[in-house]
């Protein structure tokens, strides 16, 4: 068993529970703006940087860390309120893309500005430069691995 110091684990609590207060609260200010919840932007998100706006049911679970059946139930959603639309994958009959629709893309962006000033109040307004440097450095770093 790998021995963890205590400011390792103090920083780790402190990671998980800023990440927990900041979504909430970035949530609460997009449910008071009556607009759909951050679940919903990153698919939106994640469609609308992908080529052609459409990526593979699997692509995009990947992409918004979601298990398949739960990015099955939420495409089911989206598609139900015309965000996106299911297309027949032509080389594979079994699977589909989702593909984000005009509304999608004109509600990503009407969800965008909530979100960005939720993220500049409630995080990037505690950094300085270097303190967004570095947490991004180690951020990509962790990632990579």
């Amino acid at each position: 068993m790998t021995n963890l110091d205590s400011a390792s684990n103090t920083a780790w609590r402190a990671f998980l529970t800023v990440h927990m207060k900041v979504i909430d609260l970035i949530e609460q200010e997009l449910a008071q703006a009556e607009l759909p919840s951050l679940e919903w932007y990153d698919v939106l998100f994640a469609l609308k940087e992908a080529p052609e706006c459409k990526l593979r049911l699997h692509e995009l679970a990947q992409a918004v860390l979601l298990s398949r059946s739960n990015i099955t139930r939420l495409v089911d959603r989206l598609e139900a309120v015309g965000l996106i639309r299911r297309e027949r994958c032509s080389s594979d009959r079994r699977g589909a893309y989702a593909v984000l629709t005009e509304e999608g893309l004109a509600m990503q962006k009407r969800m965008w500005p909530v979100y960005a000033q939720g993220i500049a109040k409630y995080f990037a307004c505690h950094l300085n430069e270097e303190e967004i440097l570095v947490l991004t450095n180690v951020f990509k770093r962790m990632l990579a691995r």
